[in-house]
Parts: C-alpha cells; sequence; structure tokens
C-alpha cells in the first residue's frame, strides 16, 4: 500500500513538472537560448580570433661540425640507421612549457555543455510524461494513442542527437591532441600549425550550431507537445483531429 502511495505522488510530481516545464520552462528556455545566440561569444566575424599561440616553437637547425670528413661508408650507415628509426623531432619535453587549449573554444564548450545536459533531462521528463499518459491496449479509437507514440518517438529522438553532441566535444579534444602531437613532432612543417587552427575554426562553427540546434529543438518539442496537447492528455476521447 505504501509502495502505491509512492508510485502515485512520484508521478502526480512528474507529470506537474513537465507541463509546468511545456508552459513555462520551454518558452524561457528558448529566450536565453537566443540571447546567447546574439551575444558576441557566439557572434566572432573575424575567425583570426579563435587562434590560438600552441607554445611550441620551431627548433634551431642541427649542425653537424667536419661532416665531410666523415668515411662515405660510416655516413652510409647513418643513413641507414636514420631510415629504420621512426622520423620525426624526438620530444622529450616542450622547454617553454604545455602547449595550451584554445581558451575561447574551451570556453564555448563550458557554456554549451549545461544546455546539452539540460535538453536531455528534459526531453527523458517529457518521454517519462507520456509515456504515463498512454492508456491500456485496447481495441478501437486509438488513433490518439499513435499521437502519443509519434511525438514520444521525437522525444527520443531529441534525447539521442543531444547526447551525441558530448561525443562530438570529445572527439573535438582528441583530435586536436593529435595534430598538435604532430607539431610537435615535425616543428618545422607549417601545414600542421595551420591544421590546428583550421580544426578550432570548425569546432567555433560546429559550437554555434550545437547550440542553434538546442534552441530549435526545445522550439520543435514545444510547438508539438502544445498543438496535441488535448490528444496526448486524452487520447482516447472522441475528437478525430489529426497530428499536426
Amino acid at each position: 500500500m505504501a509502495d502505491a502511495v509512492v508510485d502515485k505522488q512520484y508521478k502526480d510530481n512528474l507529470m506537474t513538472k513537465a507541463e509546468n516545464l511545456i508552459l513555462k520552462g520551454f518558452p524561457a528556455k528558448i529566450v536565453e537560448l537566443n540571447q546567447f545566440l546574439e551575444s558576441s561569444q557566439f557572434n566572432l566575424k573575424d575567425m583570426n580570433k579563435i587562434h590560438q599561440d600552441l607554445n611550441i616553437p620551431v627548433p634551431e637547425p642541427i649542425t653537424f661540425n667536419n661532416s665531410h670528413l666523415e668515411p662515405v661508408a660510416k655516413k652510409a650507415k647513418l643513413e641507414m640507421n636514420c631510415m629504420n628509426e621512426v622520423s620525426g623531432t624526438k620530444v622529450l619535453a616542450l622547454l617553454s612549457g604545455t602547449a595550451p587549449s584554445n581558451q575561447l573554444l574551451s570556453d564555448m564548450i563550458q557554456t554549451v555543455k549545461p544546455h546539452i545536459k539540460q535538453l536531455v533531462e528534459d526531453a527523458n521528463l517529457l518521454k517519462m510524461w507520456i509515456s504515463f499518459l498512454i492508456p491500456k491496449i485496447e481495441d478501437g479509437n486509438n488513433f490518439g494513442v499513435s499521437v502519443q507514440e509519434d511525438t514520444l518517438a521525437e522525444i527520443q529522438s531529441v534525447e539521442s542527437e543531444a547526447a551525441a553532441f558530448f561525443d562530438q566535444i570529445s572527439r573535438y579534444y582528441a583530435s586536436r591532441a593529435k595534430v598538435i602531437s604532430k607539431v610537435a613532432k615535425y616543428p618545422h612543417i607549417e601545414d600542421y600549425r595551420r591544421a590546428v587552427k583550421e580544426l578550432d575554426e570548425k569546432e567555433y562553427l560546429s559550437l554555434w550550431l550545437v547550440m542553434c540546434e538546442i534552441r530549435n529543438r526545445y522550439c520543435t518539442l514545444h510547438d508539438i507537445v502544445l498543438k496535441n496537447i488535448e490528444k496526448l492528455k486524452k487520447p482516447r476521447s472522441c475528437n478525430s483531429e489529426s497530428l499536426y
């Protein structure tokens, strides 16, 4: 008996939170996200401002004294040994300190991640809300149930897409680290340094798109739920309106 009371309290609390989220939370969130997208952090026009010094200087060239006096056989042996070794500059330490992350992008990521997490949580709340509203299986008059199932599928899609944004961020850090390790190993090759800049520019655009997608998903969920709110709450009424 006590378990049934707790279960009912949990469901009632969840239903109240979900309806409040739809009516008040979503509009407020959309306004907040629009303000972020209009801020200077997400509206850089000069992409050069994204770039950051890698703190990996180009080392002085190594000179060999009296190399012309070495026997030909010895030089050939040295060349053969070098071919068998891994090519590139041996990196024991970065004398100028660590190669830092891109601070501007790191700040943007810290801004975006809470909104990704919140979207996942909000989508999960709506998913549970509709799941509790689905009536028991019966023959006939199931159009409203199909509206619930279609809406539920849309919410699940949003939840999965939002969770994938975290993976995108972790891949950026891993990819940037690999390219910077190439810069440390081959400091004289300018293309590797250029590749880091291009990767940072790409991530800036990706973060802007992620924030836009979060805003768009809130708009979509808010729209589809409000348009079908009656069918979602009373799926087996005599009303035969179609899903928008």
